[in-house]
């Protein structure tokens, strides 16, 4: 038995040994070199997969940096199945929550309140529904002013051509341009997203 303790001794001291259920549990008892040796393993692919979404490598790292301190706030009560996916996916709200405090728009906000999953309870649809509305969000970040505010009063707001030409002062014809305009850039945005709502929203 004591040489047994020894052995989880020596474990305990090398967690860069340790696999990812191991330091998993080893956050829960709250040991400071599990949780450094997570920020090891995964902080920088987590910062670089951060940084292709935001472009910004501050943001990136704040964001990164973000996700730890919360993780370790609450290491006793994180349900963790798997700790890349976990953090992948915790990266990627943390992504889309930092684009939709910047584009904040009525439609978006609608999509994350219907579909946005408890933190704790995510599955593979709820990352994929996620990965559908960051890429709407970036998607609607490229359009031209006039372009991106006639798809979202049409599609997200559910307004006529002539309403939407009456509230933005623009001719029928001229919202119609911009809506075609909006769907075919779209359309080039989610094509890897074709998923129901994306369908839906490109009629």
């Amino acid at each position: 038995m004591h040489h047994a303790g020894n052995v989880e001794s020596r474990s305990r001291r090398l967690p860069a040994a340790w696999d990812d259920a191991a330091l998993v549990q080893g956050l829960r008892r709250g040991d400071e070199h599990a949780f450094a040796e997570m920020y090891n393993r995964y902080g920088l692919s987590l910062v670089e997969l951060a940084f292709r979404k935001v472009n910004s490598r501050e943001a990136a790292e704040e964001i990164v940096q973000d996700l730890f301190t919360a993780l370790w706030h609450k290491r006793a009560t994180a349900d963790i199945q798997k700790l890349r996916e976990y953090l992948t996916t915790a990266v990627k709200y943390r992504v889309i929550n930092l684009i939709k405090s910047k584009l904040t728009h009525a439609g978006y906000v609608a999509y994350r309140q219907t579909h946005a999953p408890d933190a704790d309870h995510r599955t593979e649809d709820d990352v994929a529904a996620a990965d559908l509305a960051l890429a709407l969000t970036l998607g609607l970040a490229h359009l031209p002013g006039h372009t991106r505010e006639v798809f979202q009063l049409s599609r997200m707001e559910h307004q006529t051509v002539p309403e939407i030409a009456v509230r933005l002062k623009l001719s029928p014809k001229a919202v119609e341009y911009h809506l075609t305009r909006a769907l075919k850039s779209l359309r080039v945005s989610l094509k890897d997203f074709l998923l129901p709502a994306a369908l839906l929203l490109l009629q």
